[in-house]
C-alpha cells in the first residue's frame, strides 16, 4: 500500500472538516488511519518513513496511513498545533484522535496500532 501525502482539501474530506465542525470532531475516513506531520528536513522524519511504509504493507485494508508536509500545509499544520515534528495523530473509528509526538520504533507504532486503531 502506499502512503498517500495530504493536502489541506484533502484532509478536510478524507480525515476530518474541521472548518465545517470545528468544535466537534469528526472522522470521515472508512477506517481508522494514522497521519505522519512531517518535513523534508527533519532526521527524526526520515528514520520513521521507511517504518510506516512497512506497516502499510502489513496492515493494508486494516488502516490508512499519510502524511502531512508541515512546510507545504502550515494551515493545517497549524490548525493542529503541530510544534514540533515527526508528530503522528492515530486516528480510531468513533473515538476522539490521538497525538504521539517524536519518532516512535516499529513496536512501538504496532503496539499502537492495535491497542488504540484497532482495539486488539
Amino acid at each position: 500500500m502506499k502512503i498517500n501525502e495530504l493536502t489541506k482539501q484533502d484532509f478536510l474530506s478524507k480525515v476530518a472538516n474541521y472548518e465545517a465542525s470545528p468544535d466537534k470532531w469528526m472522522y470521515e475516513g472508512d477506517k481508522p488511519c494514522i497521519i505522519d506531520f512531517f518535513a523534508t528536513w527533519c532526521g527524526p522524519c526520515k528514520m520513521i518513513a521507511p517504518i510506516l511504509e512497512e506497516l502499510a504493507d502489513e496492515y493494508t485494508g486494516q488502516i490508512d496511513i499519510y502524511k502531512v508536509d508541515t512546510e507545504k500545509e502550515e494551515e493545517l499544520a497549524a490548525a493542529f498545533g503541530i510544534r514540533s515534528i515527526p508528530s503522528l495523530l492515530f486516528c480510531p473509528m468513533g473515538e476522539q484522535p490521538q497525538m504521539a509526538r517524536g519518532a516512535m520504533s516499529k513496536a512501538d507504532f504496532k503496539k499502537a496500532i492495535d491497542e488504540v486503531l484497532l482495539k486488539k
